[in-house]
């Protein structure tokens, strides 16, 4: 991607925009595990459309020139906003489109006034740096959540 046009993050609502959010998902997954087909969109809008159901869901997608190029989930907790879903779709990957996406997280939390936090897989190297880099704090808590069986860490971003 070599537009240097200014990316706009939104809220968006509506089946068109979970659907965005499963193509750039599955492109997103497939180059980070290495996989050697990309899974079809339709195959990851089931976990995108589940989380989007959750009482609070605020589904944010950054567009450049009109074209969903990265995406966050975030649902409410009791005392936390949490971040299920943050990807960046590969042909944008090293623009800064995921601190842009990162950066609006941390004004939402601030309008909001309430902490966030993310789970990400221990060894995705790639997405701990981009989260450190914007702020994000790794805490001791480590676990599998998924069926994957790979481990995940907590991280926090306070106020």
């Amino acid at each position: 991607m070599t537009s240097s046009a200014v990316p706009l993050v939104q809220a968006e609502q509506g089946r068109a925009a979970a659907r965005d959010a499963a193509g750039i998902w599955a492109r997103a997954t497939a180059r980070r595990d290495q996989l050697p087909v990309v899974p079809l969109p339709k195959d990851k809008l089931p976990g995108i459309e589940s989380a989007l159901g959750l009482d609070g869901a605020l589904l944010l997608i950054a567009r450049l020139e009109g074209k969903a190029m990265a995406f966050s989930v975030v649902i409410p907790r009791s005392d936390v906003l949490e971040v299920l879903y943050l990807a960046v779709d590969p042909t944008a990957w090293g623009t800064g489109l995921a601190r842009r996406l990162l950066d609006h997280l941390q004004e939402h939390s601030r309008s909001e006034k309430t902490p966030m936090e993310l789970w990400v897989i221990a060894d995705n190297s790639r997405a701990i740096a981009a989260y450190e880099n914007a702020g994000w704090t790794p805490t001791s808590d480590v676990k599998v959540r998924n069926s994957s069986g790979r481990p995940e860490r907590r991280y926090i971003l306070s106020r």
